[in-house]
């Protein structure tokens, strides 16, 4: 089982209904979108994150059960749901949020479970690592697990969120020295590492020497992977009709994710023998899944009967 931690919440999407312009509550959130996506591609996955009990809350629980996402891992509570407004220029998203007091944001270390024998990889990311007490609790829960599990860590940077830099920076650090997989847009390697100079070369200096693999998305110009020898592999975006970006990156990795598992490849002792031929296959199941995705206004991923791989 992959278990994805982190937020839950609601994208706000605007829209356009007879003649008015208006908001969508539409579940969102980056590891909640994840989760969503690894149980509609066909794996094993869970979902661990506070959800109230408010009417925005019932509906997240609701659509995770639909896709299949165990829920036992969940604290409810009695706080309120985060927002996110979206705001979107030419497709591409931007985010305002309302997340005080919240029941993602209060998450505290004794929230945290325990997990069986049969969780091989924690997933971690997303604004839910940036605003105390929660973003401790997953740090501390992914340093807990590091010898044990599988840890992916894909930080989903939204600057105008972040209100403490140095601290934010301290904790991302934190989870790059524990990583087996990291996967970063470039726009988040831009952010992370502003310094001049080539995107590869800077994405080879991102956490450990010896990390398993990296991943670096680039938009329409596809994705890379790094291994831990140092080599190379590239893949192409699919090329389809963009409606929006929203969830792109999100089932992006849980294809990712999905490949790695069916192949027996996500465990703590397989993670650091990946070839070039096995990650360029999760690279481009990770494109095809998120190709499905942006094709449709905001995060729809898709199941895996749907999607078109070869």
């Amino acid at each position: 089982m992959i278990v994805c931690c982190g937020e839950a919440l609601i994208d706000m999407i605007p829209q356009r209904y007879k003649g008015k312009d208006m908001l969508r509550p539409v579940e969102g959130g980056a590891i909640y979108n994840t989760a969503l996506a690894l149980g509609r591609l066909g794996c094993t996955s869970a979902l661990f994150s506070g959800i109230s009990n408010d009417a925005f809350g019932q509906h997240l629980i609701h659509k995770l059960h639909e896709s299949r996402v165990d829920t036992s891992y969940i604290a409810r509570s009695d706080r309120l749901t985060t927002l996110a407004f979206v705001n979107l220029v030419n497709g591409h998203a931007n985010y305002t949020f309302y997340d005080d007091n919240s029941a993602g944001r209060m998450l505290s270390s004794s929230d945290l479970p325990d997990f069986d024998d049969n969780i091989c990889a924690l997933y971690f990311g997303g604004i839910s690592l940036i605003n105390n007490p929660a973003a401790d609790t997953y740090l501390s829960l992914a340093q807990r697990e590091a010898d044990k599990r599988v840890i992916v860590f894909d930080p989903n940077i939204r600057p105008d969120f972040i209100t403490d830099p140095k601290d934010y920076r301290q904790r991302m650090d934190a989870f790059l020295e524990i990583a087996d997989i990291i996967k970063m847009s470039d726009e988040d390697l831009e952010w992370f590492d502003p310094s001049p100079g080539n995107l590869t070369a800077k994405f080879q200096r991102v956490g450990r020497a010896d990390t398993a693999l990296r991943i670096l998305t680039k938009g329409g110009d596809g994705a890379m992977g790094i291994l831990s020898n140092g080599d190379v592999c590239s893949v192409s975006a699919k090329r389809v009709e963009v409606v929006d970006t929203v969830g792109a990156g999100d089932t992006f990795n849980a294809g990712v994710m999905a490949y790695l598992q069916e192949q027996g490849l996500l465990t703590k002792g397989s993670i650091g023998k990946l070839c070039k031929e096995d990650t360029s296959q999760a690279l481009r199941y990770g494109a095809a899944t998120a190709a499905v995705t942006v094709q449709h206004a905001g995060a729809e991923s898709p199941w895996k009967d749907d999607l078109q791989f070869d």
